[in-house]
């Protein structure tokens, strides 16, 4: 995972990288689900605020709501995750982030978040 994303306490990341936003799941929150078998995504366009739901996983143990660490509207989605689920398990596989989004990065809301570092230690 790169050492620059912010955090929520529920497990989700948010990375800034050329001046949009990558969201995602930790890489210890998919050890948490186990073997993941299906992820629904939202579609391109749709706007969340921060707190909603935006996608739906499940695993082999259980399902589970994935929700927005910041507010922004879907520009990407990872189509290859959506067609291969399975590839998140997948310790090398780099490209674990689910939907790109466009946001203003609101202070605010980035302000709530965890460092890494900090989300490490709190889950260690």
């Amino acid at each position: 995972m790169d050492e620059n994303m912010l955090c929520t306490k529920t497990h989700e990341y948010v990375l800034e990288k050329d001046g949009n936003y990558e969201v995602g799941i930790t890489d210890y929150a998919i050890n948490q689900l186990g073997d993941i078998v299906f992820l629904e995504l939202p579609d391109i366009g749709s706007e969340f605020t921060k707190g909603e739901v935006f996608a739906t996983i499940e695993s082999v143990k259980a399902a589970s709501e994935i929700y927005m660490p910041i507010s922004g509207k879907v520009i990407e989605i990872n189509e290859e995750i959506v067609n291969s689920p399975e590839l998140l398990n997948d310790e090398s596989y780099e490209n674990k982030w689910f939907i790109k989004i466009e946001s203003d990065g609101d202070q605010v809301e980035l302000a709530d978040l965890l460092d890494y570092s900090d989300y490490r230690e709190e889950v260690e």
